[in-house]
């Protein structure tokens, strides 16, 4: 397989076929994010991908998942996806789930009837990085969209058939305005009803911009305490009918996995022992991107 640079997947694409598609990220303007640095947005060339789909075809027959890289799959042409989904299911038809990142801006020049379309033809789960509810702190950290605008797009996937996994970013806000952040975040989750959360812990990267604000003193993140502070007051304001949420990223303090509504009252009273210093925490050694 043809994988060029650094390749970022959800923790739940761990055992995919990664085929990667497109490089980069065609916004790549997010202060925090050192997923893409230095690697400049472009379609890979289509012989390159039928390769890879010829060599997934003879050495990853036992592999049910294909997970679309870089960052911006969803924004080829409708006809490229077609295509590209088309040939998976030739090529792979053992494949059960095709997933890809889904960015609100590349949704919202799909229509309706072309989602519907993807879904069809084999894709089945997007992932969106919400990051927060809160549009101050995503115009801060110049995300390029606001969460009114995600919440409807992610609706539009939904609509069409698609799965839902949402990632939120705790500490995101700083300090000042970290429990704003949870809050809006909480209510936006609220609204998007997600088929799975995922709340990661923000950790700075040399060569980002929010790296270099914090070294300057312009960006406090939170310590341990005042993450977990955090994760239980999103968690508070996050009302969902149903759905997995999981804080058990490599980046967190304190890894927990649950199903909503059922395990809440449960885990805030997990978190609350937590604050309280009645839980070991994650050593910061241990802590991974």
């Amino acid at each position: 397989m043809d994988l060029q640079g650094s390749v970022i997947r959800p923790p739940g694409e761990a055992d995919s076929i990664l085929l990667q598609v497109t490089l980069g990220c065609t916004h790549n303007a997010c202060t925090f994010c050192g997923a893409y640095l230095g690697k400049p947005f472009r379609v890979k060339p289509w012989e390159r991908i039928q390769a890879d789909l010829d060599w997934a075809a003879r050495h990853c027959r036992r592999i049910r998942r294909v997970f679309l890289c870089d960052g911006d799959a969803l924004c080829l042409s409708q006809n490229k996806l077609l295509h590209l989904l088309g040939m998976i299911r030739e090529k792979l038809p053992w494949v059960v789930r095709v997933a890809t990142y889904a960015a609100a801006r590349n949704v919202a020049r799909k229509s309706d009837e072309e989602l519907r379309e993807l879904r069809e033809a084999g894709l089945s789960l997007c992932y969106l990085g919400l990051e927060s509810g809160d549009d101050a702190v995503l115009a801060a950290v110049h995300k390029g969209v606001d969460a009114a605008t995600q919440i409807a797009q992610a609706g539009r996937l939904m609509a069409a058939g698609m799965k839902l996994n949402v990632t939120v970013l705790l500490g995101l806000a700083g300090m000042d305005g970290s429990m704003s952040h949870a809050r809006r975040t909480g209510e936006a989750l609220t609204a998007l009803q997600p088929d799975q959360t995922a709340a990661l812990s923000l950790m700075l990267i040399p060569g980002t911009p929010l790296y270099d604000a914090a070294q300057e003193g312009r960006f406090q993140l939170p310590d341990a305490h005042g993450l977990l502070a955090e994760l239980r007051e999103l968690l508070a304001h996050t009302h969902l009918e149903r759905g997995l949420f999981l804080a058990n990223h490599a980046s967190n303090h304190l890894p927990m996995t649950l199903r909503l509504p059922r395990d809440k009252d449960a885990t805030l009273a997990l978190l609350d022992q937590a604050l309280a210093g009645k839980v070991a925490l994650k050593e910061e050694r241990f802590r991974r991107l």
